[in-house]
């Protein structure tokens, strides 16, 4: 068992960066993180080589994947397939989301958080 402090919770980001990204757990099939975008802040990913589950935690935005587009907040759980492009957007509170991918970000090859 190992139980994951912090996980879930807004982590503002350093000076000039946009968000704020941290690893918590990784095991080869899985990881799991948290990611952080201050109100107003700006969502940089780029599509992840692996599947993601995010269970926002707090904060309020409109995650856009293709054309569709879902208001979240906290309690959503969203799945965004491998390869899928997307991004918070309208973040109109702190948003943190805690993250899990499936296997463990960056086993497929490229991709960033």
């Amino acid at each position: 068992m190992h139980v994951i402090d912090d996980a879930g919770s807004f982590t503002s980001p350093d000076e000039g960066a946009g968000n704020h990204w941290i690893e918590q757990l990784r095991a080869p099939d899985l990881s799991v993180g948290t990611y952080s975008i201050p109100r107003g802040g700006a969502d940089d990913q780029v599509p992840h080589t692996e599947d993601e589950i995010y269970v926002v935690t707090a904060g309020h935005a409109t995650l856009e994947a293709g054309r569709q587009r879902a208001q979240v907040g906290p309690g959503s759980v969203i799945y965004v397939p491998a390869g899928e492009v997307h991004r918070f957007t309208g973040i109109t509170a702190d948003l943190a989301a805690l993250v899990l991918f499936a296997p463990a970000e960056g086993a497929r090859g490229s991709g960033a958080g």
